[in-house]
């Protein structure tokens, strides 16, 4: 398997409701280090797995909504807890959105998956795989 990764940021603030958050259940922020992976079995006709440019371009757009925001302020997050590995999910949920609508371009219809990672600190980080 294939893989490129592509970096870029994320600022938020959010809290957490459960006792298991113990402080974390109050207004805090944070700030993500996100790495996004391509994947695929083969490499296309150009031999890359995806084109470098429009996937750092495209995380950047994906990560721009959720940025220097309040999370408990958004709507499509009301009630829920926007845990690192729940971010994970969406980031590359929507990554995958945008394969799909063609915006990395024609040759990553052909990619198998994405992986994104956030890391918290130099110590703690969480992930989330899916497949196109």
């Amino acid at each position: 398997m294939f893989s490129i990764t592509v970096r870029d940021h994320l600022m938020v603030a959010h809290s957490f409701h459960g006792e298991v958050f113990g402080p974390a259940r109050r207004l805090h922020g944070a700030t993500f280090v996100v790495d996004a992976t391509f994947r695929r079995a083969e490499l296309d006709a150009d031999n890359i797995v995806v084109d470098i440019g429009l996937a750092t371009q495209e995380l950047g757009a994906v990560l721009a909504p959720l940025n220097y925001r309040n999370l408990d302020d958004e709507q499509d997050f009301a009630g829920i807890n926007t845990t690192t590995e729940f971010l994970a999910k969406v980031i590359a949920d929507r990554l995958a959105g945008r394969v799909h609508e063609g915006a990395l371009g024609e040759g990553a219809r052909g990619l198998d998956g994405i992986g994104v990672t956030l890391h918290e600190s130099h110590i703690a980080w969480a992930s989330f795989e899916r497949s196109l």
